[in-house]
């Protein structure tokens, strides 16, 4: 009789997920969590949250120069370093999840908050006395009132709570879904590289809403509307997370990564001083290729098919973090933890490179939509507010997603004979090359733009330019497929080359590398006023008047910067060995 109680204990230890658990702290079950059922409903979350979110960035720049009476340039800082911060905060979120709570808990504790700092910036938005005064047209010898200084702590407060809601939702919403699929499989990573595609889709299908209809409702009826819009948006995505609870397989934190990492390398750099500093080092450390350890599972009932970690010949520095000696036992790595290191080491030349192509895409949200609202925005009769401008990228992207995801990946598949066809590399490559082609198109629009403003005498005047916006249209459709390949791309890359104790804090480096670019375009910004202004009167980029301004030199800059990014990135990907997860024949010559 104990034999058959055996048996059952085993068969339905084997049914469940190890290392996962569901909403109620249980064993996740096999069949019952996880799969595409789950992911969907946090494709349909991100949709709405993106809405919330990108309603209010996308447009924010004339919010602050028009309403709150910034200078062009205070505008683009200020939205550069809103959304570098709400980005670069992912990692926050990510390693939340890892170490101490769970993705699932860390999402619903960063919707709240985003929806309160939502609140405060609508009740602003509202109220004619929590704003600077209405200021008379646009003239450069008119010096609005700037916001004072208890409106401007209500408005960041607002601003920085959504900043730090949208880095946690950004944090643990992608690698929540990753994680419903079983990378030990075939069928489950494939799924897992599609749920990415889908992922990068459904941020379209929210910025194409918010980028056209809260955008228009923001222009003609009022920011209060526009920010009330996003505030009960996501309201509505908190329930329709938690209908998927029953579903949803949870990874069970394993504590901070962190100090692993930090004992790997203090460990190598102590064995190193000492070895230069000691002959007489006693050790019991081989650099051989065969040394393996054997890793255990904790079961009552089953016995694990033993992994075995090989040390690699790779950054030969962290071997020596396996040294023990008498003084300091407590440095003690074992190879699994040598190798992790490794492999967050090897991808941060990757995720470095991607920096200079996310401060490409922050133009989109700054001098892009100063360019355009000077510009003849009209469609026939229809006037389209030049904050819409997104909408063609995201058009692009909602097509080019599922076309990619269904035909291009099985092609590639079957002409390569590989796993994924194209390689994440190759992918987060082709975006780098479209970032450079974007910023020379950029620079030409600009220079024909002033072009027509000199030959129409338009330069101070706040009419619109004879040109149409469709001409700033290139550089949007440029960058937004550039971020189509790249941000699916860095996403599965950063999630599947990580160790299993990081992967939500190794996602969100796709965050954090838009975060870095956000910010390098504000350095950028203030670098090139600063090193200009002491050779001329003016500034490059400092006029009220964006006519006024050199922009044109400033996008050729970013062009070069870009190409020398490009290369550098070349560099890097050529020597990458992917990690073999199950997945053998992925690692192939990039």
């Amino acid at each position: 009789m104990s034999e058959i109680e055996m048996d059952n204990g085993q068969g339905q230890h084997s049914n469940r997920w190890d290392g996962y658990i569901d909403w109620r702290n249980r064993s996740a079950i096999k069949g019952r969590h996880g799969g595409m059922l789950a992911a969907s409903f946090i494709l349909v979350v991100e949709v709405l949250e993106n809405l919330a979110y990108l309603a209010n960035a996308s447009n924010l720049v004339l919010y602050l120069s028009r309403f709150m009476h910034f200078s062009p340039s205070s505008s683009a800082n200020i939205v550069t370093n809103f959304m570098g911060t709400a980005f670069l905060l992912a990692l926050l979120g990510g390693f939340l999840s890892d170490a101490y709570f769970t993705t699932y808990r860390i999402y619903i504790i960063s919707a709240m908050t985003e929806f309160l700092g939502l609140v405060i910036l609508t009740v602003q938005a509202q109220i004619p006395s929590l704003k600077p005064p209405v200021c008379p047209l646009v003239d450069r010898n008119v010096k609005c009132e700037k916001v004072d200084r208890g409106k401007a702590i209500m408005l960041f407060t607002g601003l920085y709570l959504v900043a730090l809601g949208v880095g946690g939702i950004k944090g643990s919403l992608p690698p929540h879904g990753a994680e419903q699929f079983d990378e030990k499989t075939l069928h489950g990573r494939k799924q897992r590289s599609t749920f990415f595609n889908y992922y990068v889709f459904s941020l379209s299908c929210g910025a194409l809403t918010a980028v056209t209809f809260v955008v228009w409702i923001e222009d003609n009826k009022g920011w209060q509307w526009g920010f009330g819009i996003s505030t009960a948006t996501i309201l509505i995505s908190i329930p329709i997370f938690l209908l998927g609870s029953a579903t949803y397989r949870i990874k069970i934190p394993t504590g901070s990564p962190i100090t692993t990492i930090f004992k790997v390398l203090a460990a190598s750099i102590y064995h190193w001083w000492i070895s230069r500093n000691s002959s007489n080092v006693v050790s019991n450390f081989s650099t051989s290729s065969s040394y393996t350890t054997r890793a255990r599972e904790d079961g009552e009932y089953s016995e694990r098919k033993a992994e075995i970690e090989t040390l690699t010949e790779d950054l030969k520095f962290l071997n020596r973090a396996l040294m023990t000696t008498a003084r300091q036992p407590w440095l003690k790595s074992t190879i699994k933890q040598v190798e992790e290191v490794k492999c967050v080491l090897k991808i941060l030349p990757i995720f470095l490179s991607t920096i200079m192509l996310n401060c490409c895409l922050a133009q989109l949200s700054t001098f892009s939509i100063q360019q355009a609202a000077t510009m003849n925005t009209k469609v026939g009769s229809f006037k389209i507010p030049p904050a819409s401008l997104p909408v063609f990228p995201v058009l692009f992207i909602i097509i080019l997603a599922p076309v990619y995801n269904h035909v291009i990946i099985p092609f590639s598949q079957k002409a390569t004979n590989t796993e994924t066809g194209i390689t994440h590399l190759q992918r987060i490559g082709i975006g780098l090359v479209l970032s450079v082609v974007a910023m020379a198109v950029a620079a030409l629009v600009e220079m024909k733009r002033k072009r027509v403003a000199i030959q129409s005498g338009l330069m101070d005047s706040t009419e619109p330019l004879p040109i149409t916006f469709f001409w700033v249209a290139m550089q949007y459709v440029l960058l937004g497929s550039a971020d189509l390949f790249s941000l699916a791309g860095m996403m599965d890359f950063f999630f599947t080359e990580a160790p299993n104790t990081i992967k939500s804090l190794a996602t969100a480096l796709s965050w954090a590398s838009l975060a870095m670019g956000y910010y390098l375009s504000s350095v950028l910004v203030a670098l090139v006023n600063r090193i200009t202004g002491s050779f001329r009167h003016t500034p490059w980029l400092y006029a009220r008047n964006i006519n006024h301004d050199h922009l044109e030199r400033f996008y050729w800059l970013m062009c070069i910067l870009s190409g020398l990014n490009l290369l550098n990135y070349l560099f890097w990907a050529q020597r990458y060995r992917y990690r073999s997860s199950g997945n053998e024949n992925q690692i192939v010559n990039n």
